[in-house]
């Protein structure tokens, strides 16, 4: 336990250092940011709420969250499919709340492995929490504005709008329901089942248009598109024939979402949707009806205005039913909630290894 400790100190000894030497790079807005705080923030949230608890926080996540990128372009597209099913049907859970039973609810299932499994994509969130909690002296940082902070990160690390956020969620108890989940909008959605569902949620049209521009990074498996394949689907023959080869070969391949640049956050997802490249039924509705198509339009036209309404966006969807003050907890475990962590024997409550495994 005692060379865990010591090796976990050194790594964020060379963080810090690390860090000190991006400050200068990071100082200044680099082109194409945009910084959002004219928002109303929820009560609880604040703009600098760790600036004195743990003020390296946002540093640290994004050291995390940009090398992370740097190995699997995939992870940003992972974070964000993760951040959306956090928010929408009951915002701040915690990381899709990490419990088995909502990862097999239906919407979750095609979740990129990188971002649902504890193994893998769980392992970058809780790295950033032990980062943080050496950093910070302590159990500081809820699991909630890591899993934000990071997503965010990502987004800037694949080229996308850098935005400020405002912190201080707590995690969920308990995970959402399977009623709350079954909210997530689905890629077959029509356009008026899609606008029904997230002007439930207080989103609306631009919100809509704007955080579908997420697609323009990550994949999509043969069953989430299968309705875009019959001969006379509304999607451009040549590419509606290439997939229908694929998936009669292989019922689970995957295909990426933006034919264009499907590594990188831009634009080009909306070039997509003009040239009936949509790879969802929920993505080419967006340019079928004259009310999201000019907002669809205006973003393929106007990269600036579609980073501007998705910081805004995600923003406004960040802080939807968020936990703070009493309410909650601050994990030990981002996979689990205390309680659960600690009835299975797994939390370690030492301030350089909490929240890992006893070896003892």
């Amino acid at each position: 336990m005692a060379s865990r400790s010591g090796s976990r100190s050194r790594v964020v000894a060379v963080l810090l250092l690390l860090l000190l030497h991006a400050a200068i790079s990071l100082s200044t807005t680099t082109p194409g940011t945009v910084r959002v705080n004219e928002e109303p923030i929820t009560d609880g949230l604040s703009w600098g709420f760790y600036d004195d608890s743990c003020p390296w926080m946002e540093d640290i996540v994004r050291w995390y969250a940009t090398e992370a990128v740097r190995r699997d372009a995939g992870i940003a597209a992972g974070l964000i499919r993760t951040f959306f099913h956090d928010c929408f049907p009951q915002a701040r859970t915690s990381m899709i709340d990490i419990y088995v039973s909502e990862q097999l609810e239906v919407p979750n299932q095609t979740l990129r492995p990188e971002a649902r499994h504890k193994e893998v994509g769980m392992k970058l969130i809780d790295d950033i929490r032990g980062a943080l909690s050496d950093a910070c002296g302590g159990p500081t940082v809820s699991c909630a504005d890591i899993t934000t902070l990071a997503t965010r990160d990502a987004v800037a690390a694949s080229g996308g709008p850098l935005f400020d956020v405002p912190l201080g969620r707590r995690d969920g108890l308990a995970p959402a329901s399977s009623d709350l989940v079954g909210t997530l909008p689905a890629p077959v959605f029509d356009r008026p089942t899609l606008l029904e569902a997230f002007s439930n949620r207080s989103l609306d049209t631009a919100d809509l248009v704007a955080l579908s521009g997420a697609h323009t990074v990550g994949r999509g498996h043969c069953p989430s598109f299968s309705d875009r394949l019959p001969p006379n689907a509304d999607m451009d023959p040549a590419l509606r024939q290439k997939q229908a080869a694929k998936c009669g070969k292989d019922p689970n391949a995957e295909q990426v979402l933006d034919v264009r640049t499907p590594n990188a956050f831009d634009n080009k997802y909306y070039f997509d949707l003009i040239a009936k490249q949509g790879l969802f039924t929920s993505d080419q509705v967006l340019i079928n009806h004259p009310a999201t198509k000019r907002i669809a339009t205006r973003f393929a036209l106007n990269q600036a205005a579609f980073f501007d309404q998705f910081a805004t966006s995600m923003l406004k969807m960040s802080q939807m039913d968020v936990l703070t003050g009493n309410n909650g907890e601050i994990r030990l475990n981002c996979a689990l909630t205390n309680a659960a962590a600690a009835a299975a024997g797994i939390i370690v409550k030492t301030t350089a290894d909490e929240g890992h495994a006893a070896d003892a």
